[in-house]
């Protein structure tokens, strides 16, 4: 079940926290239909890094984020609230073949979520390169490369902006776009593609 007027108060608050996240400017963001079969109550956003073309992925890079809330604490989780989440972005093929890409990757989420402050437990996940190379009529693509990362962990409680604000920062640091601190101005990240 998604949120309804009938969601639980440590829920209602969860969302409310979410929607006060405050994102990087490159983000399209819209709350999009929480999967409805992994905990009682969930709530899900989808984000895409500017530019994307109406109604498809960005090319530079996408995500989702889904909160879950069972108030029965199940025992895998450690608590009543579990963080679920998905990134990906093109890579250029150099780095995609680079074999620390995962491990990288990985401390990247880590490290979002420790610059926000973000208190959690049980982390888990997977961070993926792949590879591809066009044939046939997608031949003219030539090589590519994407780096994913699914991963879960549990908030420390349902103050979970921290957490939003962390997938954010590690969806744009995936994307190329250099870290957002105060009083520097971004500067356009150049992404390449298949070439």
């Amino acid at each position: 079940m998604s949120e309804s007027p009938q969601s639980p108060r440590p829920f209602a608050g969860a969302i409310e926290a979410i929607r006060s996240a405050e994102l990087r400017p490159e983000l399209l963001l819209s709350e999009i239909p929480a999967p409805s079969t992994l905990a009682p109550w969930s709530f899900a956003l989808a984000a895409d890094v500017k530019p994307a073309r109406h109604g498809a992925d960005s090319d530079m890079g996408t995500g989702r984020f889904v909160l879950l809330y069972d108030p029965s604490a199940p025992e895998a989780w450690g608590g009543v609230f579990r963080v679920i989440c998905y990134v990906q972005a093109p890579l250029e093929t150099e780095m995609g073949v680079d074999p620390f890409l995962a491990e990288v990757a990985w401390s990247w989420l880590i490290d979002a979520l420790d610059n926000r402050g973000a208190a959690y437990s049980a982390a888990s996940g997977t961070a993926t390169r792949i590879l591809s190379t066009g044939f046939g009529e997608l031949a003219a693509q030539g090589d590519g490369a994407q780096v994913e990362i699914r991963a879960s962990w549990t908030p420390a409680d349902e103050l979970v902006a921290s957490h939003v604000e962390s997938w954010g920062d590690l969806l744009c640091m995936l994307a190329g776009l250099p870290p957002a601190v105060e009083g520097v101005s971004l500067l356009s990240a150049r992404r390449v593609g298949r070439e």
